[in-house]
């Protein structure tokens, strides 16, 4: 039996992952991207440093994001609410949902990233990487936000958690 969408076969060794350093809060191993799965999904492994900021406040109108804790704790901004995951948990977060995450106050936390459908991202995490090591403007960023689905908003529950203004 054929289908109109055939999912291709991906592997990624963990020695061959891209790995982004330049924030360094945090650091990114691209492991597919829509490209390479026939537009079924896209994936990254995000290790942050204790305490450290994640996104910030954004929704998806596409994609579903899911967000798998592998270690550590993750706080979590999801609508206006605020939870912590810890190692094991799941979440998902359907498109138009505003969230935010960073690694739990005095916590490290390492996580894994599924999109879903796939949609080019690994280009928006290089772009990051870049404007983390002070090589263009945060301009470039807001620029993007049709292009990569990654539309910025506020979050006064995430400001008062993460004590920021």
């Amino acid at each position: 039996m054929t289908t109109s969408h055939e999912i291709s076969l991906t592997l990624t060794r963990a020695a061959e992952a891209e790995v982004l350093t330049g924030d360094p809060g945090c650091r990114i191993a691209l492991l597919a991207d829509a490209d390479g799965t026939g537009g079924a999904l896209t994936s990254n492994r995000s290790t942050f440093a204790e305490g450290a900021d994640g996104a910030p406040p954004h929704t998806h109108e596409h994609l579903t994001e899911l967000f798998f804790v592998l270690e550590g704790a993750l706080e979590v901004l999801v609508a206006d609410e605020i939870t912590v995951l810890e190692a094991g948990d799941l979440l998902v977060v359907p498109p138009g949902t505003t969230h935010a995450f960073a690694a739990a106050p005095g916590r490290t936390a390492d996580v894994l990233f599924v999109f879903a459908p796939g949609r080019e991202r690994f280009e928006y995490y290089r772009l990051l990487d870049r404007l983390h090591r002070g090589e263009g403007s945060w301009d470039e960023l807001d620029a993007t936000q049709d292009r990569f689905d990654n539309h910025y908003s506020e979050s006064t529950a995430w400001q008062a958690a993460r004590g920021t203004q």
